[in-house]
């Protein structure tokens, strides 16, 4: 790629960037769009509504910046959580990184890169060279100057580990000091047990009764069953949008809107009394209902969430091995009562291991899959691949601005538009594997996507970028190392321009929220208030944790290769600090509370960045005809092994529980706990089995059929 193509697709990129930002600037004040640019606050009460009309409106202004700017740390805490404090963490972090490099980049690396003269540059034509004229690959092979790239890979792995360690430490406590302030909450004392053998002579509450009050007499509390409740719920949803659009009909004082078609599109059918008919209707949908949850009494999953008097014992529960057979009896954290994922307690171990294989399966297919729109983005990046594929359009990629669009920026937006798809398919995949919380299947889509990011985004590209137009490497095996050696810095222009599309204009899209803003403008249209149900958005940490960390990963890898690649992600990362800081404050509510434990993930994902730019860089070196720098670049990786190594030790325990010095005295705290202990027999009841209540009738049928099991 040529510089002019970069810059256009700066110039492409930085106008939506500005687009972006105008149009929100302007829509977030309009009152009709208050649903999407703050959910949140409308949610809360606390959005003053816009009722009179003034020019102010209609022109952009940057307020919204310096409101998310001030908030504190802990105001942030307040507002998002835990984990959205961690996500803003995450972000810190990587602006610290990437400033230190790009101080040592662009003022040390860069210089030496461009005055090499490995790559012969025409300075009369500069805006038309290669950017591998930045990169490592135009220093001299055996040039002393790589001792420079050799010093600053040990300097900026110390200055990151550092960091790491700094940052590990910060928010495990952090995570610890959260835990001492929070008010006793059901998942503290509580441990889900599945896989409860049947009795022939008793139900399955009487056996978990049976089994806990014997094995744990003074710490047993009460339990709680799971049912198949899918029916229900259905039942309960269809009946909760009747009833809304029920309260609208009541409220509305057009006569017009009382009276209506029912039935296909509201066609072919007599006009009726639609009061009539949907009050008819809902009290149908809540008799079916009650008439389900009375049949479930006696047909429990074997699942049931056991509730202990103090914290120690329903951890003392958790760790320990239950029952002789180690497929029953089994024991894992209960998530909070809100977190809970129902559809999937009734399934089995051997369900569950089946579904695991499955799922990794079509990871594995959806992984190959996605190498078809990698293969077509690399051939766009390449015009002579192109005008062989396609000799028709010779004569248009001929054209300057054309070809420069095509190679600069169209390859990044292909590829971001087919990445779209995939966080869904993920969620659904994590959602089989039999998680019974919502943030369980967060953290293992968060997980999935990460690591098909890093394959598909970086190694699928610096491979089918080389390797595949270089079949011949494959008969000569001695080649391929010194092959790949080059595959990755030969790919860094398309990084840099992934890195301004992806990371620029996708941030900035974030802000505008395109797809609610239409979503809300058509429900304006063509649906009243009662067909929607509002709902506050949360942050999708499945999809944009495994972004910020691709970008981590690109910039320490292309660190020492092509420091150009540096001020782009430091405008990216600034971008995500302003817009992520003012959705986590309007727009985004959680939905669960983890205590910050997508850290982990962040840290052995730039552990692994770390180990990759030491693998490129001995090869790097070894090429370059540097033997000694590559020599004594091999115990980095082993260092930074080590280091992961204690982190681990020191760090990860606080993350996968809490210790006993800390339940201990959490549990000294709190002297009375009768009235808690009351309200944690029923505090995991199945929303689907509550009682009915969208009716006004007061006929006694409003009582729950299904009584707690104490």
């Amino acid at each position: 790629m040529i510089l002019s193509a970069l810059l256009t697709s700066v110039g492409i990129n930085l106008g939506l960037c500005f687009l972006f930002f105008t149009l929100y600037s302007v829509l977030r004040k309009q009152p009709g769009n208050a649903d999407v640019y703050a959910p949140r606050l409308v949610a809360e009460g606390k959005l003053e509504p816009r009722i009179n009309f003034n020019l102010e409106r209609l022109l952009p202004s940057a307020g919204w910046v310096s409101s998310s700017w001030h908030p504190t740390e802990e105001e942030l805490l307040t507002r998002a959580g835990l984990d959205g404090v961690v996500f803003m963490r995450i972000i810190i972090f990587s602006l610290k990184v990437f400033a230190f490099a790009g101080v040592v980049g662009l003022c040390a690396l860069l210089p030496i890169n461009y005055m090499g003269n490995q790559i012969v540059i025409d300075f009369s034509d500069f805006t038309n060279k290669s950017l591998e004229s930045f990169s490592i690959s135009n220093v001299n092979d055996g040039s002393k100057k790589l001792w420079v790239h050799f010093g600053a890979i040990y300097a900026f792995t110390a200055f990151v580990c550092y960091l790491l360690y700094l940052e590990y430490h910060y928010i495990s406590l952090k995570r610890l000091a959260y835990y001492y302030s929070s008010e006793p909450k059901p998942d503290q004392f509580t441990v889900l047990v599945r896989g409860i053998p049947k009795s022939s002579t008793e139900s399955l509450s009487a056996n978990v009764e049976k089994f806990f009050s014997e094995y744990y007499p003074s710490l047993y509390l009460s339990h709680y069953m799971v049912y198949h409740t899918t029916k229900i719920q259905k039942l309960i949803n269809e009946a909760d949008k009747v009833s809304r659009r029920l309260a609208y009909l009541k409220s509305t004082q057009k006569t017009s809107q009382m009276y209506g078609r029912v039935g296909f599109l509201g066609l072919f059918r007599p006009k009726i009394d639609l009061v009539e008919y949907y009050e008819k209707k809902l009290e149908e949908l809540e008799d079916n209902a009650r008439t389900q949850q009375s049949l479930l009494s006696g047909k429990e999953v074997p699942a049931a969430f056991v509730s202990f008097k103090s914290r120690l014992g329903a951890a003392v529960a958790l760790h320990v091995q239950q029952g002789e057979n180690p497929t029953e009896w089994l024991t894992e954290r209960a998530p909070e009562p809100e977190d809970v994922y129902w559809p999937f307690f009734s399934a089995s171990f051997i369900s569950r291991w089946i579904g695991n294989v499955m799922v990794i399966f079509a990871c594995v297919v959806l992984t190959i899959l996605f190498f078809i729109p990698v293969i077509i983005v690399q051939g766009l990046t390449n015009l002579d691949q192109l005008e062989t594929w396609f000799p028709f359009l010779k004569g248009i990629l001929n054209i300057a601005f054309i070809s420069q669009v095509i190679t600069g920026y169209l390859p990044s937006l292909i590829l971001k538009m087919f990445l779209y798809l995939v966080p869904p398919v993920m969620i659904m995949l994590s959602s089989i594997q039999g998680y019974v919380a919502n943030s369980q299947i967060e953290k293992s889509a968060c997980n999935k996507m990460l690591w098909f990011t890093i394959w598909n985004i970086f190694f699928a590209n610096v491979l089918s970028g080389t390797v595949l137009y270089r079949v011949n490497i494959f008969l000569e095996p001695k080649e391929i190392p010194n092959t790949l050696a080059v595959a990755v810095p030969g790919q860094a222009t398309f990084f840099v321009t992934y890195v301004v599309t992806s990371g620029w204009t996708s941030t900035a899209s974030e802000l505008l929220r395109l797809m609610p803003l239409v979503s809300n403008f058509m429900g304006r249209i063509f649906f009243t208030k009662a067909d929607e149900k509002f709902e506050v958005p949360s942050l999708p940490y499945s999809s944009e944790v495994p972004s910020i960390l691709l970008f981590g990963l690109l910039g320490i890898t292309y660190f020492f290769l092509s420091p150009l690649i540096l001020p782009f992600l430091l405008v990216y990362y600034c971008l995500a600090y302003i817009i992520y800081r003012h959705q986590l404050l309007n727009v985004y509510s959680p939905k669960f509370e983890t205590g910050g434990t997508f850290w982990p993930i962040v840290h052995n994902s730039m552990v692994f960045s770390l180990i990759l730019m030491h693998m490129i860089a001995v090869g790097i070196f070894g090429l370059k005809k540097l033997p000694l720098a590559s020599s004594l670049t091999i115990p980095l990786p082993i260092i930074t092994l080590l280091f992961n190594s204690y982190c681990r030790k020191r760090f990860l325990p606080v993350f996968k529980g809490y210790p006993a010095e800390c339940m201990i005295k959490k549990d000294r705290s709190n002297e009375s706990m009768s009235d808690f202990h009351e309200r944690l027999a029923t505090a995991y009841q199945d929303p689907a089995l509550k009682p009915i209540h969208f009716s006004r009738r007061t006929d006694g049928y409003n009582a729950p059929l299904l009584a707690s099991e104490t």
